[in-house]
C-alpha cells in the first residue's frame, strides 16, 4: 500500500475561509504541503497574502483574496475567484468563525449579536457549501470540512450562542452528508479543543490552563498543527468512505471555561 498517495492532494484545489491566521493558516499550509492549490481567504487581504506568499516561498501554490463571510456577494466572489484562478473547487474548509470565549452573558447580549454569530458560524458555511458543491460534483472530487468546536458538546457559562452555532454545524454536516453523497461529495467536521491561538490567548490564564489540563489525558493544550492534521485527513483520499462525522481533537479530554 502506498500510504503517501492516500494523503496526496496534487491537482486538487482547496478554499479556506479565515485563512490568514491561527487554525485557518495551519489548514492552508498543510493542504498546500500535500499538493493542493490553495485559495487563502480572509477578512484581511494583507494577512491572506502573507500566508499565500509563505506557501509559494515553500514551493507550494496559493492565491489570496479578501472575503467577508457575512456578505453573500463576497461568498460568491470567493468561489468564482477560485474557479477563475485554478479551474474548480475540490476542498472547502469553513474555518471563519466568531463568538465564545465565555463572553456571552445572556442578559448582556442582544438579538443583533445572536443573529451575527449565527450568520458567521452557520449561514456562511451553509451558503459556501451550496456554492462550491456543483464544482465539486463536476470535478469528480469533493470534500467539505467545517471547523466546529468542543463547545458544541460542552456545557459552559456564557457560551450558549457560540456553542449552539457549533452544534448546528455538527448536525448540519450529518444531514448534508445525505444530500451531497450522491454528488460524490463528503462533508465532515473537526472540533478543536482548547488550541493555542490568538483567540485562546485572549482569555487564557495560568489558572484556567491548569483547570483545563486537569481533565486532559494528553497533558497539554492543542497546537494548530493538531487541528490541521485532522483537516488533512478529511480532505484526503484516505477518508474516502467517511462523511457526516464530527471528530473532536481534544487530547482525549474536556477543556471548558469556568
Amino acid at each position: 500500500m502506498n500510504t503517501e498517495s492516500l494523503f496526496d492532494l496534487t491537482g486538487k484545489v482547496a478554499v479556506v475561509t479565515g485563512g490568514g491566521d491561527g487554525i485557518g493558516r495551519g489548514c492552508c499550509e498543510i493542504l498546500a504541503a500535500a499538493g493542493a492549490k490553495v485559495v487563502v481567504s480572509d477578512l484581511s487581504l494583507e494577512k491572506a497574502q502573507l500566508v499565500a506568499d509563505g506557501i509559494v516561498a515553500d514551493g507550494g501554490t496559493a492565491a489570496a483574496t479578501v472575503c467577508n463571510v457575512l456578505n453573500s456577494d463576497e461568498l460568491k466572489h470567493l468561489i468564482d475567484f477560485t474557479v477563475a484562478t485554478y479551474g474548480t473547487v475540490n476542498i472547502l474548509v469553513n474555518n471563519a468563525g466568531m463568538g465564545g470565549g465565555g463572553r456571552e452573558n445572556p442578559f448582556k447580549i442582544d438579538r443583533a449579536y445572536v443573529e451575527r454569530i449565527y450568520a458567521i458560524n452557520v449561514f456562511a458555511p451553509w451558503e459556501l457549501c451550496k456554492l462550491a458543491a456543483p464544482h465539486m460534483q463536476e470535478s469528480g472530487y469533493g470534500s467539505i470540512v467545517n471547523i466546529t468546536s468542543m463547545s458544541s458538546i460542552n456545557n459552559s457559562p456564557a457560551m450558549a450562542i457560540y456553542g449552539s452555532t457549533k452544534a448546528a454545524l455538527n448536525h448540519m454536516a450529518s444531514n448534508l452528508a445525505f444530500d451531497y453523497g450522491s454528488m460524490g461529495i463528503r462533508i465532515n467536521n473537526v472540533g478543536p479543543g482548547a488550541t493555542r491561538t490568538h483567540a485562546l490567548a485572549s482569555v487564557l490564564t495560568p489558572e484556567i490552563e491548569a483547570k483545563m489540563l486537569a481533565h486532559t489525558p494528553i497533558h497539554r493544550l492543542g497546537e494548530v498543527s493538531d487541528i490541521a492534521g485532522a483537516v488533512l485527513y478529511f480532505a484526503s483520499p484516505i477518508s474516502a468512505w467517511v462523511s457526516g462525522q464530527t471528530l473532536m481533537v481534544n487530547g482525549g479530554g474536556v477543556q471548558t471555561l469556568d
